[in-house]
């Protein structure tokens, strides 16, 4: 028997990837068409190759007619100023139309061009999937653990009865690098030494995220996203040697003690009860930057998400 906390959190070792459904209708909401869309999108994407997709700014209504556009990936960029988007970004392309047509609806049929996506975004998404993120609610406040927390959810799906959900905290810094850890092997200590340490979660792990530049995959890590992906302290050996080689860059490796899992069922039943906000963002936010704090995560997701989150960033804490 598995020991959790009241959360249901509990121990997994295991990790796959996200799917979905799809057949797109002409009139249907948001939510409905990212339900009917996914699969469709990375289906094409693909038979593209690389899992992107050439798509249009603009209304999407008409092809580009210039005759150059197939042969050079560049001139068709010059000319039809055609974006490569994966499909979260695609996504929220969606969102963000669907939002403009709310505020401006006699502009929604009048074709022109729209408002590219910033480095930085966030959207509420229906059902939580890999690659999204968690946001507590003030339902969460006083419990020290996971109050204004955000969650990265590493795998969304439940694989058996005795495994299902797990994810980091991604807005928790530790002050401790590396090398400031007890008992650190004195290889990777050297090679790690000051890359960020943060709190993951109550349940006893390392784990990693690493922001990448190149979309091969990389031996022994798990892809999450475009440009971000995770890994085990069992694939800490072959990442350090992937460093030494300078493939990658000790900074662009951040750090976790511990995570967060839920049982099956569990983490669906906590969003049910408004535990949770369930959000889709950029790998720009996740990661962080210079620009951006870990600790403010929360208020900045919640704050480009916009409407009642707006609001609720702005919410005093509810001590117990």
């Amino acid at each position: 028997v598995k020991t959790c906390n009241s959360f249901g959190l509990r121990n997994h070792h295991h990790h796959h990837h996200l799917h979905g459904s799809v057949v797109l209708e002409k009139r249907c909401s948001f939510g409905q068409i990212c339900c009917k869309l996914q699969d469709t999108f990375l289906l094409m994407a693909r038979c593209v190759g690389h899992g992107d997709l050439s798509v249009p700014e603009g209304n999407g209504s008409k092809e580009s007619s210039s005759p150059g556009a197939s042969k050079s990936d560049k001139t068709a960029s010059q000319k039809s100023h055609r974006i490569n988007l994966d499909w979260r970004s695609f996504r929220a392309n969606l969102f963000a139309r669907e939002q403009a047509a709310k505020l401006e609806p006699s502009t929604e049929n009048q074709g022109g061009g729209s408002t590219p996506l910033g480095p930085k975004w966030a959207h509420p998404i229906p059902v939580p999937e890999s690659g999204c993120v968690l946001l507590a609610t003030e339902k969460l406040d006083g419990l020290s653990e996971f109050e204004r927390t955000v969650v990265l959810l590493l795998d969304a799906e439940a694989r058996n009865p005795l495994e299902g959900p797990f994810g980091i905290v991604i807005n928790r810094p530790l002050k401790e690098k590396i090398k400031h850890m007890k008992h650190a092997d004195p290889e990777l200590a050297s090679t790690f030494a000051d890359s960020s340490f943060h709190f993951g979660g109550p349940i006893q792990a390392t784990m990693y995220l690493l922001k990448t530049r190149e979309k091969s995959k990389l031996p022994g890590l798990n892809d999450l996203m475009p440009g971000l992906c995770f890994g085990f302290r069992n694939s800490l050996d072959e990442a350090a040697a992937l460093v030494k080689k300078r493939v990658l860059k000790p900074q662009d490796f951040r750090f976790f003690h511990g995570y967060a899992g839920w049982y099956p069922e569990q983490l669906t039943k906590e969003i049910e009860n408004d535990q949770w906000i369930v959000a889709a963002c950029s790998s720009d936010l996740i990661f962080g930057g210079t620009d951006s704090l870990p600790e403010n995560l929360w208020v900045e997701i919640l704050e480009l998400m916009g409407g009642r989150y707006s609001e609720l960033s702005r919410k005093p804490k509810q001590d117990l």
